[in-house]
């Protein structure tokens, strides 16, 4: 009987379809440039260059352009990416407790994001202006976060009228968002504990002069 040759043999049922060593090659290099990226963006470098890119991730400047489209596929690939690695921190703050003990696990969930976002968050919102995808991401992102702060404070919100809640909320909104985190610890250098209890005592007292 005759050795079956290697286009004879089968895969047996149940077991893993081999590899194409290009495509295996190809989704290493993919992946090492989304990192590469990242790792710039986490390094603060918010415009990196293809060539810084590939630099980083030991590939041709040509590499980066075969692998993506543009700069902005690949900012949308690293944000996607980024994403699904702080999941796990997205789990929504408790709405039981007093009002202070809300505010404070609300403004220590955010804060935690925002330390592991770092560079990659600020990117995210300098390029979302160029970037549909990117700027979609964002809009998904505050709208989660003005149905979060609705669902921790709602016994605060459900006696203001519909103008006053709108008012109310965004302003919470802008109290616990990056940008206001970023100003209270970078330009004006105020320590961590300081700026946490800054921002929970502007959430108490908006909360308290929204029902007056």
């Amino acid at each position: 009987m005759n050795r079956p040759t290697s286009v004879d043999i089968e895969t047996p049922a149940g077991a893993p379809a081999p590899v194409d060593g290009r495509t295996a090659r190809s989704t290493k290099t993919r992946n090492a440039i989304a990192e590469a990226l990242l790792d710039l963006l986490t390094e603060d470098k918010l415009r990196p260059t293809a060539r810084e890119i590939a630099e980083r991730a030991g590939v041709s400047v040509r590499s980066v352009y075969v692998h993506f489209d543009d700069l902005e596929d690949l900012f949308c690939v690293a944000a996607k990416r980024h994403l699904a690695r702080i999941a796990p921190m997205l789990t929504p703050a408790p709405a039981t407790g007093t009002l202070p003990e809300r505010a404070h696990a609300l403004v220590r969930q955010r804060t935690g994001l925002y330390a592991s976002s770092g560079g990659v968050g600020r990117a995210t919102r300098l390029h979302a202006e160029f970037s549909p995808t990117l700027a979609r991401i964002l809009r998904d992102s505050h709208a989660r976060s003005r149905a979060d702060l609705e669902r921790i404070f709602a016994p605060e919100l459900s006696g203001l009228t519909a103008a006053q809640r709108a008012r109310t909320v965004a302003v919470l909104d802008i109290l616990t968002g990056p940008e206001a985190w970023q100003t209270l610890r970078e330009r004006h250098d105020i320590s961590v504990e300081t700026a946490t209890e800054c921002v929970v005592d502007s959430i108490i007292l908006q909360l308290r002069a929204g029902r007056t």
